[in-house]
């Protein structure tokens, strides 16, 4: 028997990653715990197990005096067992924790295992699931059951049924990672990605620059042929990535940020780091984006204001002057409290109050995280359609109520 629980104890640690020290501190309270059930021990009397790491032999002792015989019975032994599983099963979780909190913004691989309200659970290589909820999903994609995927490890959290893993594929440290570990010139230092910023499932840009001459960034980014961006597409599926060679010319910088578009000139105003960016009629369209996502990414990428004017409106605007009049000041403060005024309005609305949802669906949105009419709005109706209950009709007509609260 004794030598048979030492080779169990060494099994454990060899195929479970718990300690002996452990696992034997373990067994010796369980068998505390045992013995006191079948020993007759009085308020000032002390007893105390102990189990030799070297030859497995259980020895008790009472007040220090060593007892001969015992004999634990069925009881005993259940209570043994039982409590050597849960220590188990609690050393387990902490090195699940343990090894997870340490790869946290890192990328880890796993399988598709099941869909919970609109999250995915990840197969961690049989060591233990992944949550990866539905706001950290990019909206375009989607998975089956079984399929492998790779996630940005976002945060482990303690929790009592053990540690909980978050994962996200929307977050912009994801494609960073990605490129570091597609080219290997970011991953050795020579290459360095200076900024992010990302739309997921629609675009991203990325800023990168070169510590060495003799390395194009934008190329060691790019590949042969395109080959290392390609595959980092694949894997964002369908993705677009601007790759923009970071400057710091703050004009350079945003003529590249804007990219593709053409810049004809750059009015700055480094005080407030804001730029009016002049563009010609035919690349107007290009330079803001579909619904301003151009822009808007490269003002994230750059941490500039950029406002994207053509030369005949910039010609037609007045720059406002210092001494501006109450009565502009009061025109710009009644827009901006009427503004102020729609949002809220929008806020307050709550989402039982829109036509279509019942109790089922509005938990279904609740468990995805869309809370307000701004949520609705954010994800869309391809969004909507992934939600348990929401077919496209239902999604269109979603859309269609909270447009009309937001104008």
């Amino acid at each position: 028997m004794s030598h048979e629980l030492l080779a169990i104890i060494e099994q454990i640690e060899r195929e479970k990653g718990i300690k002996k020290e452990v696992l034997l501190a373990a067994i010796e309270s369980a068998l505390l715990s045992a013995a006191k059930k079948v020993i007759d021990v009085k308020p000032d009397e002390e007893l105390r197990v102990q189990l030799d790491p070297t030859t497995g032999k259980i020895r008790v002792f009472r007040n220090n005096e060593e007892i001969d015989s015992i004999s634990f019975g069925r009881i005993a032994a259940s209570t043994a067992r039982q409590v050597i599983m849960q220590k188990m099963r609690e050393a387990e979780k902490d090195v699940v924790f343990n090894e997870f909190q340490g790869r946290v913004g890192e990328i880890v691989s796993g399988t598709v295992y099941r869909f919970e309200k609109g999250s995915i659970i990840v197969d961690l290589l049989g060591k233990t699931e992944g949550l990866l909820p539905y706001r950290e999903q990019s909206p375009k994609e989607e998975f089956k059951q079984g399929q492998r995927i790779r996630a940005y490890l976002l945060e482990v959290k303690k929790e009592t049924k053990g540690p909980q893993i978050i994962l996200s594929r929307a977050h912009p440290n994801f494609v960073k990672k990605l490129f570091e570990l597609e080219v290997p010139e970011i991953y050795e230092g020579v290459v360095e990605i200076k900024s992010i910023s990302r739309h997921p499932g629609e675009r991203t840009k990325i800023a990168v620059w070169s510590k060495n001459e003799k390395v194009d960034c934008v190329g060691a980014c790019v590949g042969m042929r395109g080959n290392r961006v390609r595959n980092i597409v694949a894997e964002l599926q369908g993705e677009k990535i601007d790759i923009v060679r970071y400057n710091e010319d703050i004009r350079e910088y945003i003529k590249a940020a804007l990219s593709p578009a053409e810049v004809s000139e750059i009015k700055l105003d480094k005080e407030h780091m804001k730029a009016e960016v002049i563009v010609a009629e035919d690349q107007l369209s290009l330079a803001i984006g579909k619904h301003g996502q151009n822009v808007r990414l490269a003002s994230r990428l750059i941490g500039w204001e950029l406002d994207i004017r053509t030369k005949e409106t910039a010609a037609a605007v007045e720059v406002p002057k210092a001494e501006e009049t109450k009565e502009e000041v009061a025109i710009v403060e009644e827009d901006s409290e009427k503004s102020l005024k729609k949002k809220k309005k929008s806020r307050d609305i709550s989402l039982k109050e829109l036509s279509g949802i019942g109790e089922k669906t509005l938990e279904s949105l609740e468990a995805a995280g869309i809370n307000s009419i701004e949520d609705i709005l954010r994800v869309g109706a391809q969004g909507l359609t992934k939600i348990k209950g929401i077919g496209p009709k239902k999604a269109a007509s979603l859309m269609g109520q909270a447009n009309k609260i937001k104008q």
